[in-house]
C-alpha cells in the first residue's frame, strides 16, 4: 500500500522506464535533476566511490546485488553521508566494499577526520544511536517496477531529519534524482517514514512485488518436455519426471517433475519448492506464464529452462541433449538403512532421542532414532527437551507396529505383485488406480488386537478427554538427499469412538502408497519395502488461532550479513498458509531477531485480517522468534555450523497459536516440527 498522500508520487514512478539506461546521454525520460555527466575516469573497475552518480554507467561500475535478493533484478549501491565533514556524500564501490564498514574504515578514517572505531563499536553507534556520526544507507534500481529506491537497514533507528538530510544529498548528487523514493525496509523505518516531508515519495515492499514479473525459487537448470497444466487438475492428470510444468496455480504438491513454472507467485517455503529444492530442480514464479508467448512457442517441446537468481532462459534442445542431460543428473540410488524392529513400546517423546553421549554426534543420535521412531518423532523429541520450545505433550508408536500390519494383512505380498506387472511400472493411471485399490484395503484392514490394548491404555491413563493427532514419522523422510516433504499425511482420531481412531492409524498409513509418494521414492531408487513408518500422536488442535511455518534463517540472504526468521502465517486453521487458495494471501514477514531493535519487514499481508491488522501481535512474534532461535541453535550441532556445515543453514518449523489450551488467556504457541531445510540452489544467472 501506497502511505498517506504519496500516491500521486508513486503513480507517477509507475509511469517511468522500467530498464536501467545503459550507457550516457541517455534519453529525456533518464534525465535526473542534474542531468546525465558521467563522472568515472577509469573502465576497469578500480573507481572505489564517487561523490556524484552522473550517469547510468557510473551507477553500474559501483552497484552490486543486493544482499536482500527477495526482490529479483535489483542492483544496489551502498551510500555515506559523513556528518562530521559537512554532510559528505559517498557513493562506494559495493563490490570492492561490500559492507559500510569495509569502505569508511578505509577511507573515513584518520587524518583530518576522527577515527572510526572497532567494528562492533561501529555498528553499535552508526545505526542506533542519535548521535551517530554517519548515516548508512543504498540507493536500489528495481528494474522491475522501475523504481529507483533508497533504502536504509531494517534495523536502522535513524530518525526521519536523518533520513531526510541523506535522501536530499543523494537526489542532488545523481542522475536519477528526480526518480528517486524512499522505501522502508521495516515496520520500525515505516513509521519514522511517515515523518517525511511530504515531497519525498514512499514505495512500499508490496508496490515493489506488485511491478516484478519473475519471482527465482529455487534456481537452476533443467531439461524437460514443456507440459501446461491447471493446478487444479493435477490429482487426475499425469506428469512425467522428464517434464517441465507450467501452471496457473500453486499446488500443494506435484510428482518428480524437471521444474516447475507457476503463473501465480510462491511462498519460498511452500510445498513444492521445498520440494523443487530439495529435488535440486528450477522453480520460478512468472506472471501470465500459461500465455506467455516463449513458453506458448515451445509447448510440447524439449526445452532447458534456467532459473537465476534475477532473471529467466528457456530455448529447444534436441532429444540427443535431453538424453545426456537426464543420464547426468539422475540421482545415486537411494538405499534405507535397516529397521529397529526391537523397539515395542509406545514411547513417550522425550526419550525417543535421548542426548549423544559427550563427544558423539547429535546427527548419529537422530539417524538411530529414526530406524524405530521415523523422522518427525525423532527431531520432536529434541524440541520436547528444548525450556524455550512450547509443545504439545506426545508419545510415539514405533515402526514395528505398521511392520506388523502389513505383514498380518498380506500387504507386502500385494506389493511385490504390482512391481512385478510391468503395465503397473509403466502406465501412471493403472499405478494410481491399483495404488488406490491398496490404500483401500489398508483402511479397512484389521489392527492388532494387542497393540490396540496398549495404544487404548496409553491414551486413557495419560490422555483422557481429547481427540488424538496421529501424525506420520517414516524412515523415508527428513534424509540426506531424500527429505520427501509432505509425501505423508496424518489424520485425527476421536477415542470415545475407538473405531474412529484405527481409521486414522490406517488411513494414515496407507498414505505411504500415494502416486506421488511411491513415484518420489521410485525415482530415487528406493526399495519400497524397506519403507516404514511410525506415529507421532498428540492432542489434536480444535481451535487454531493462527497456523504458520517459518524458516530459522534468511532464505533470501545465503551471505548471512542480514540473518533473520522468514515467517508465513495465516489466521485460524482453514486456510493451507503455504499454498492458500486463489485470492487469498498470507501474511509473510522477515523478522530481524538478532537485531537490537528486532525490526520486522512485511512482504505481504493477511487478506483475512481487517486493514491495518496484522496476524499476530509484536508479543507473538517475539514469542515465536525465542522458540526458532532457541531450535536453531540447538540443531546446530546435526546440520548446522555446529556440524560443520559452512553454507546456508536453516530449519522449517511448523507452528500454531492454539485459543483452547488456556482459556481466557491469549492464544498459545505450540511448536509442530522442525526439519533441515535445503536452500534456493546454486546457478548462474540465465541471460
Amino acid at each position: 500500500m501506497v502511505q498517506g498522500n504519496r500516491i500521486s508520487s508513486i503513480l507517477a514512478l509507475a509511469l517511468l522506464a522500467a530498464v536501467l539506461p545503459g550507457a550516457c546521454g541517455g534519453s529525456s525520460d533518464d534525465v535526473g535533476a542534474t542531468g546525465e555527466v558521467c563522472e568515472r575516469k577509469s573502465d576497469d573497475g578500480s573507481t572505489e566511490f564517487l561523490k556524484r552518480v552522473g550517469c547510468a554507467t557510473d551507477f553500474e561500475a559501483l552497484a552490486s546485488t543486493p544482499v536482500d535478493a527477495s526482490l529479483p533484478g535489483a542492483r544496489s549501491v551502498k551510500v555515506v553521508l559523513d556528518m562530521a565533514d559537512q554532510n559528505a556524500l559517498y557513493f562506494q564501490n559495493s563490490v570492492l566494499y561490500e559492507v559500510h564498514y569495509a569502505f569508511i574504515s578505509s577511507h573515513l578514517s584518520g587524518g583530518e577526520l576522527p577515527y572510526v572505531p572497532p567494528l562492533f563499536e561501529f555498528n553499535t553507534t552508526e545505526y542506533f544511536t542519535p548521535d551517530r556520526r554517519f548515516v548508512l544507507g543504498a540507493v536500489t534500481h528495481y528494474a522491475g517496477p522501475g523504481v529507483w529506491a533508497l533504502e536504509l537497514s531494517p534495523y536502522d533507528t535513524a530518525s526521519a531529519d536523518m533520513i531526510t538530510t541523506l535522501f536530499r544529498a543523494v537526489q542532488g548528487a545523481s542522475f536519477f534524482g528526480s526518480k528517486l523514493a524512499f522505501h522502508p525496509t521495516s515496520e520500525a523505518v515505516a513509521a519514522e517514514a511517515r515523518k517525511l516531508p511530504s515531497d519525498i515519495p514512499v514505495v512500499s515492499t508490496g508496490d515493489l512485488y506488485a511491478g516484478i514479473d519473475y519471482q527465482p525459487l529455487s534456481l537452476g537448470t533443467a531439461v524437460g518436455r514443456l507440459h501446461f497444466a491447471k493446478a487444479a487438475d493435477l490429482d487426475s492428470e499425469y506428469l512425467s519426471h522428464q517434464d517441465i510444468a507450467v501452471l496457473d496455480g500453486v499446488p500443494n504438491d506435484i510428482s518428480v517433475v524437471q521444474g516447475i513454472i507457476t503463473e501465480e507467485f510462491q511462498t519460498p517455503l511452500s510445498h513444492v519448492n521445498v520440494l523443487s529444492q530439495n529435488r535440486r530442480t528450477p522453480n520460478m514464479g512468472l506472471r501470465n506464464a500459461m500465455s506467455h508467448p516463449e513458453l506458448l512457442a515451445l509447448k510440447g517441446k524439449l526445452v532447458e529452462l534456467t532459473a537465476g537468481p534475477s532473471s529467466w532462459s528457456v530455448r529447444e534442445v534436441t532429444e540427443a541433449e535431453a538424453e545426456a542431460f537426464w543420464e547426468a543428473h539422475r540421482p545415486e540410488p537411494i538405499t534405507l538403512p535397516d529397521l529397529d524392529l526391537t523397539v515395542t513400546d509406545l514411547r513417550d517423546i522425550e526419550e525417543v532421542t535421548p542426548d549423544p553421549p559427550d563427544g558423539e554426534p547429535l546427527r548419529d543420535a537422530i539417524k538411530k532414532a529414526v530406524l524405530a521412531f521415523g523422522g518427525k518423532a525423532a527431531h520432536y523429541s529434541i524440541l520436547a527437551r528444548i525450556p524455550e520450545v512450547p509443545i504439545q505433550k506426545a508419545f510415539a508408536i514405533p515402526v514395528y507396529y505398521y511392520d506388523l500390519f502389513m505383514k498380518q494383512n498380506g500387504f507386502y505380498d500385494q506389493i511385490d505383485a504390482l512391481l512385478a506387472d510391468p503395465k503397473f511400472n509403466t502406465d501412471a493411471a493403472t499405478r494410481d488406480e491399483q495404488l488406490k485399490a491398496l490404500r483401500d484395503a489398508m483402511k479397512s484392514a484389521p489392527v492388532d488386537a494387542e497393540f490396540q490394548e496398549l495404544l487404548k491404555a496409553k491414551i486413557e491413563a495419560e490422555y483422557p478427554g481429547h481427540k488424538m493427532r496421529f501424525r506420520s514419522s517414516t524412515n523415508s523422510e527428513d534424509l540426506d538427499g531424500f527429505p520427501c516433504a509432505g509425501c505423508y499425511d496424518s489424520k485425527t482420531g476421536d477415542p470415545t469412538d475407538w473405531e474412529d481412531v484405527l481409521d486414522a492409524i490406517r488411513k494414515t498409513y496407507a498414505s505411504s502408497w500415494q502416486l506421488r509418494t511411491f513415484d518420489e521414492r521410485t525415482y530415487y531408487g528406493i526399495d519400497h519395502k524397506t519403507v516404514a513408518m511410525a506415529l507421532l500422536v498428540h492432542h489434536n488442535f480444535p481451535d487454531e488461532e493462527a497456523n504458520g511455518v517459518a524458516a530459522t534463517n534468511n532464505p533470501f540472504d545465503t551471505t548471512g550479513v542480514q540473518p533473520a526468521f522468514y515467517v508465513n502465517v495465516q489466521t485460524g486453521g482453514d486456510v493451507e498458509v503455504v499454498a492458500p487458495p486463489p485470492g487469498v494471501t498470507n501474511e509473510a514477514f522477515l523478522y530481524f531477531f538478532s537485531q537490537p531493535n528486532q525490526p520486522v519487514t512485511y512482504l505481504s499481508r493477511s487478506s483475512l485480517m481487517p486493514e491495518g491488522q496484522t496476524v499476530l501481535t509484536a508479543a507473538q512474534i517475539h514469542q515465536l522468534g525465542v522458540a526458532l532461535d532457541a531450535i536453531h541453535t540447538r540443531l546446530s550441532p546435526a546440520y548446522g555450523p555446529a556440524a560443520g556445515n559452512t553454507g546456508w543453514y536453516a530449519l522449517e518449523v511448523d507452528f500454531k497459536f492454539d485459543d483452547d489450551a488456556n482459556p481466557g488467556e491469549p492464544p498459545t504457541l505450540y511448536i509442530k516440527q522442525a526439519r533441515p531445510l535445503p536452500g534456493r540452489g546454486a546457478g548462474a544467472d540465465a541471460p
